[in-house]
């Protein structure tokens, strides 16, 4: 028996929504586009010619997600701003070594495309890519049938940017005496939103549209707060300082992430009161009953980079961070660890 002809439509792959979002994408890719670039979205691949002015060019390479945030775009419906974390979690990670983004490309893999949410997401990508001067180059969109669940999407971010081998910042000149300098962060950024989602709507039964009364916003929206892309900050600040070191406070906080660049014999010690923590973050420890060294070790508490300095730079350091519109604190200091595994100490109340 003959059976009715089948068309890739029927098994859930929609050709004819790809080429939509694909149509959407390209002038909001256009808008982040360096001079560097050479070809545009639609083709197999993403041409683009090194910036001039290097004489010892150092390609650098990141890719991350967004994690378990997405889920809570997913309850609110709101995909405006998650774009924005992916690139942030790229790109951060990218300038701890000094590098300056160049490009960008996402893969966003659905059951059932909807050219509208993709368009959501897309558009928050290319602000982030805006937000760090990095070209929006490419990527893939991927529908999956049955793969995810109706209305929910995976992301992945791929970053590549380049930094003159002399001028690499790998934390080999950190010293006992060094300051650390902390950023604020924009709340949680994207980490740690595991352990925060079974806290506040498992154990405290919230709603997104709980509203607590010593928070500004409704958990949801609060919660969905972009992450804070440092980019143009510490290309200033690199400028007319030097930087020693610097950390990304991902997923593994202020305990995990700081020893990624100390030399060996190094360590910290960290002043917890040298900095105020959002209330987000005391009020998720208190609901979970989390002890401090887990809230250290899973949440940014405030804090989402790091500047190791010499210590005569630490307030010019500071001074200058808050001529552009963040506020930084002076945290911790770098000294002397002869044990490999003890490399970070806090001091003072949590």
């Amino acid at each position: 028996m003959m059976s009715s002809k089948l068309t890739y439509k029927d098994s859930g792959v929609d050709i004819e929504a790809g080429n939509k979002t694909v149509e959407y994408i390209k002038p909001l890719a256009k808008k982040t586009y360096r001079s560097e670039v050479i070809s545009g979205i639609g083709g197999f691949n993403g041409l683009f010619k090194l910036p001039t002015g290097y004489k010892d060019p150092v390609l650098v390479a990141c890719t991350d997600g967004v994690g378990t945030k997405l889920k809570l775009a997913f309850k609110l419906n709101d995909h405006e701003t998650i774009g924005i974390d992916l690139v942030a979690m790229c790109v951060n990670d990218l300038i701890c070594s000094g590098a300056e983004p160049l490009f960008f490309l996402d893969y966003f893999a659905t059951g059932k495309l909807s050219p509208d949410q993709a368009k959501e997401v897309i558009k928050g990508i290319a602000d982030g890519c805006l937000q760090s001067n990095c070209t929006l180059l490419g990527g893939e969109t991927a529908e999956l049938p049955g793969f995810y669940k109706n209305g929910e999407y995976d992301l992945a971010g791929f970053a590549v940017g380049i930094v003159e081998r002399s001028k690499i910042i790998d934390g080999s000149k950190i010293k006992a005496g060094d300051s650390l300098i902390g950023i604020q962060s924009s709340g949680l950024h994207s980490n740690g939103y595991s352990l925060a989602q079974k806290v506040l709507f498992e154990v405290a039964k919230w709603d997104v549209s709980f509203k607590h009364k010593d928070l500004d916003k409704p958990i949801g929206k609060l919660l969905l707060a972009p992450t804070f892309i440092y980019t143009k900050l510490i290309q200033n600040i690199r400028e007319k300082f030097e930087i020693k070191g610097i950390v990304n406070i991902t997923g593994g906080g202020l305990t995990e992430n700081t020893p990624r660049i100390f030399p060996n014999n190094i360590g910290c010690e960290f002043d917890l009161t040298s900095w105020k923590k959002p209330k987000i973050f005391k009020i998720i420890q208190e609901l979970g009953n989390i002890e401090r060294d887990e809230m250290l070790r899973t949440f940014n508490n405030g804090i989402g980079m790091i500047l190791v300095t010499d210590k005569q730079y630490e307030q010019s350091t500071i001074n200058e961070i808050q001529k552009l519109n963040y506020k930084s604190y002076k945290i911790g200091t770098i000294v002397e660890s002869k044990k490999d595994k003890e490399k970070v100490f806090y001091k003072g109340e949590f």
